[in-house]
């Protein structure tokens, strides 16, 4: 794993990467990291590590089909808005393309192992945004906000993704 080198907490960490699972252990620290600087603390952070494992896993198993040593990058971003903040993290890929409005996990309804990665996400993070890059590939976009002024975690949350029932 490489980092764009020793940053100061509020800029952008930088991490390279390949499609291969034992990386994700030193993501998970890096992001955890920063999202214990920001001020998350358990469960938040659990919750937090869990939705990045799932994210990753998803583009090495579906993106890359199992495919080791394809390139990925992890930026991690301590972000503010208005009073509040919280921690931005970008994963992007070489992947095959997909519509972005396909992108979700099986039917709820449907009990068995695997296949809850995309709810996970959806569920723990406050913004969750696909998009294609341009000329190739794909981007996840996730954010995760501490309450009003930074003093906890922010209930609910919105996915401008999430298809309305």
């Amino acid at each position: 794993m490489r980092t764009s080198g020793a940053q100061p907490v509020d800029q952008p960490l930088v991490l390279e990467i390949t499609s291969d699972t034992r990386h994700l252990a030193g993501v998970r620290v890096a992001v955890l990291g920063a999202a214990q600087a920001v001020g998350f603390v358990e469960p938040q952070l659990s919750g937090i590590a869990l939705a990045i494992d799932e994210a990753l896993t998803n583009v090495i198993r579906h993106g890359y089909r199992g495919q080791s040593g394809r390139p990925i990058q992890v930026t991690i971003q301590p972000v503010r808005r208005g009073e509040g903040c919280g921690i931005e993290v970008t994963i992007c890929d070489c992947c095959p393309q997909v519509d972005p409005a396909t992108i979700m996990g099986r039917d709820l309804g449907d009990v068995r192992p695997g296949g809850l990665g995309t709810h996970i996400i959806r569920t723990v993070m406050d913004e969750v945004e696909y998009t294609k890059r341009e000329p190739a590939g794909m981007r996840l976009r996730l954010l995760k906000m501490l309450g009003e002024g930074g003093t906890g975690p922010r209930v609910g949350g919105s996915d401008p993704t999430r298809e309305k029932s």
